[in-house]
C-alpha cells in the first residue's frame, strides 16, 4: 500500500454518496473508487450469506485495484458483514458506517427519538448491541422497508407519499431522527415536511473523521495538492445513476 492508491467506497446504490461528501471535506487530495451495487439493491431483505458474498465480490475488485482502505458506506452491509470481512482480509483497513444512535446518548439523551433504518440493519446483532447499550427508553425503531429503493429511483411523488404514510403518526412526537441508511440524508427536507422541526443524527461525518485517523496512523494520507479523482462504477451500468451521483457531489 502507498499514499497514492485509491480509497474504495461501496454501497448498495448511490446513497453512499452522502458518506463520500463528508470524506471529501477532510481528505480532499485522495483518489476514490465508488462502487454502487444497484444490480443487487436492496441489501436489507437479503440473508447474511448473500450479503457476505456481495460484499466480498466488491472487496475483491477493490483489492485488484490496490485500494489502500475500504469504506463500507451501507449500514446493512456494515451491520452484517464488516466483522466477516475484517477476519478474512486482515491486512486491509475497513471503515464501516453505523447508525449514529450513540450520538443521541451523548448529545440529546432525554429527547424522544426515531431511528429510521432498513429492516436488515434494525434486526442485526451489531445494531442491537449498540441500541441496548445506549437506549434512552424514548426510542422508536422504524424499519423503512422499500424507502431506499424509491430514493434510488429519485421519484419525488413516491418519496412524499411513503413518508406521509409511515411518518405521520410520529409528527410532533419525536425530536431526534437517526438516519440509519446512507440514502436518507438525501431526503432530510422531505422528512421535516412530515415530522416538523427535528434534529438529525447521521454517522457519516464521524466515519470520515475515523477514516482520516486510520490513514494518518498508517501514514497513508495523500498530501499532494492534486485535484481529486473519483471513479464511479455501477453494477447495473446505469448511466442515469452516474449522472445523479456526480450532481449530488457538486451540491
Amino acid at each position: 500500500m502507498n499514499k497514492n492508491e485509491a480509497i474504495g467506497i461501496f454501497d448498495s446504490g448511490i446513497g453512499g454518496v452522502t458518506v463520500l461528501k463528508e470524506i471529501l471535506k477532510v481528505l480532499p487530495n485522495e483518489k476514490y473508487i465508488y462502487y454502487s451495487d444497484s444490480k443487487n439493491n436492496p441489501y436489507g431483505d437479503k440473508s447474511d450469506e448473500q450479503i457476505h458474498d456481495l460484499c466480498e465480490n466488491i472487496v475483491k475488485l477493490f483489492i485488484k485495484e490496490k485500494c489502500k482502505a475500504i469504506v463500507i458506506a451501507c449500514n446493512t452491509a456494515s451491520a452484517k458483514s464488516v466483522q466477516y470481512l475484517r477476519e478474512k482480509y486482515k491486512d486491509i483497513p475497513f471503515i464501516a458506517i453505523e447508525p449514529a444512535y450513540k450520538m443521541v446518548y451523548d448529545y440529546a439523551y432525554n429527547a424522544p427519538t426515531l431511528v429510521m433504518a432498513t429492516k436488515g440493519t434494525i434486526e442485526s446483532e451489531k445494531f442491537n448491541l449498540l441500541y441496548h447499550k445506549y437506549d434512552n427508553h424514548k426510542t422508536i425503531l422504524l424499519p423503512c422497508i422499500g424507502l431506499a429503493d424509491i430514493i434510488e429511483e429519485d421519484n419525488k411523488d413516491k418519496i412524499k407519499a411513503y413518508l406521509k404514510e409511515h411518518l405521520e403518526p410520529y409528527r410532533g412526537k419525536v425530536k431526534n431522527v437517526v438516519l440509519g441508511c446512507t440514502h436518507y440524508p438525501l431526503i432530510k427536507e422531505e422528512i421535516k415536511e412530515v415530522l416538523g422541526q427535528v434534529e438529525f443524527f447521521n454517522g457519516a461525518p464521524y466515519l470520515a473523521k475515523h477514516l482520516k485517523e486510520v490513514l494518518k496512523e498508517k501514514d497513508l494520507i495523500n498530501d499532494e495538492n492534486e485535484s481529486k479523482k473519483i471513479q464511479f462504477i455501477d453494477s447495473s451500468n446505469n448511466e442515469q445513476k452516474e449522472k445523479r451521483f456526480f450532481e449530488i457531489i457538486k451540491e
